[in-house]
């Protein structure tokens, strides 16, 4: 089952320039004031409006939150996003290049030409499936350089160093031609959260004219499944985001707002998504591969990961970073926002691709805040 996005021939215009194309969140007294909930948007709890598909409730879903979403619903006007679907059969470095850059052209998005920061998913160093494939990176950084832009490559990796792991799957080797090398993602700025505190997020990536995100599809055992935007939550330093997992997580919702928080702040920020071997079952370190051969790229993680999770034949229901990104209202959450081009999502044969079922806790306890620590410092060391 997949979601009734438009599909258009011809590229649209892509997002307002100047901001991440997320909303930027409303005090927490405005969240808590009792406002009817936006039209067309999901209620976390399970029921989605203007949204084919049923229901789901896996077991697995939070209590129901004590607030409603902020009134944010971009104006029914405004022209949908684009999101570019192409076939890729394999990461043949020239088949890549030229796959790749189609998508980037067909899905709209005009970088800036200025510093980019090109932000690969980096978990770690082994397996190779559980990175974002070292090609598409190679790919991605070429069309950048041949649009004039400054790029930085850049990841904090959730086990080792972005040095490290870059060289244990290939990504050094491959950009060393283009005279790119990996760095860190460190030197932590605070950033407030709506709901109190706030968070470490890299400098380099604050400080970028752009964010070009290239994740890889996977399964995820406490998201369902990780894309574009739950990417972002590698510019978050180091053992950080393990905190942010313990402080935030299982608490009304808090760790998945912390996550459209940090997209939110940064610059604005396109996606490109590795589809091409997929790993799925469970993740996002040590599921199996998936053979789905998908390039997807777009001006919008939040509109390329819609599209994405509707391909799979998933709902916000059963993917709790969908369900907080339309229940916040941000443009491209909802069907009638997004056009495809190129691809449908029937070119995709996604009916054996595996989630897991009910979802681990999001939160770290302190033994395993404690075990996530001790393994990423290890790693670190070792690489």
């Amino acid at each position: 089952m997949t979601h009734a996005f438009r599909h258009s021939d011809q590229p649209c215009e892509s997002g307002t320039p100047g901001h991440s194309g997320l909303p930027v969140p409303l005090p927490a007294p405005w969240r808590r004031d009792g406002a009817a909930m936006p039209s067309g948007a999901a209620d976390r709890t399970g029921g989605v409006s203007a949204l084919s598909g049923p229901s789901v409730s896996t077991g697995s879903e939070a209590a129901p939150p004590t607030s409603m979403p902020p009134a944010f619903i971009p104006p029914s006007a405004a022209p949908p996003i684009p999101v570019a679907l192409l076939r890729c059969p394999d990461y043949d470095p020239q088949r890549i290049g030229r796959v790749v850059a189609d998508a980037l052209d067909a899905s709209g998005w005009t970088p800036p030409r200025g510093h980019v920061l090109v932000k690969p998913n980096l978990l770690r160093a082994a397996p190779a499936l559980s990175c974002t494939h070292p090609q598409v990176v190679r790919a991605a950084c070429a069309w950048l350089l041949d649009s004039g832009c400054r790029i930085t490559v850049a990841d904090s990796p959730g086990f080792g160093t972005a040095r490290g792991v870059a060289e244990a799957i290939g990504l050094a080797e491959v950009l060393r031609p283009l005279g790119l090398s990996v760095v860190p993602l460190d030197d932590a700025v605070q950033v407030p959260l709506s709901f109190g505190g706030s968070i470490g997020v890299a400098r380099r990536a604050l400080e970028a004219d752009g964010v070009l995100g290239v994740p890889r599809l996977k399964a995820h055992s406490q998201m369902r499944v990780t894309l574009a935007v739950k990417n972002l939550f590698g510019c978050v330093p180091g053992v950080r985001k393990a905190f942010v997992h313990t402080r935030h997580g299982d608490r009304d919702h808090r760790f998945e707002g912390a996550l459209v928080e940090v997209a939110a702040a940064l610059p604005p920020t396109a996606a490109l998504l590795d589809g091409v071997e997929a790993m799925h079952v469970t993740g996002p370190g040590s599921g199996r591969p998936y053979h789905l051969g998908l390039v997807g790229a777009s001006a919008s993680g939040v509109a390329l990961d819609a599209v994405v999770c509707g391909l799979l034949g998933l709902t916000p229901a059963q993917v709790p970073l969908w369900a907080e990104l339309a229940w916040r209202g941000a443009p491209g959450a909802l069907p009638g926002q997004v056009a495809l081009v190129r691809e449908g999502p029937n070119a995709f044969d996604a009916s054996r691709f595996e989630v897991p079922g009910v979802l681990k806790p999001m939160s770290f306890r302190p033994g395993t805040l404690l075990r996530s620590t001790v393994r990423r410092l290890w790693a670190a060391w070792r690489s």
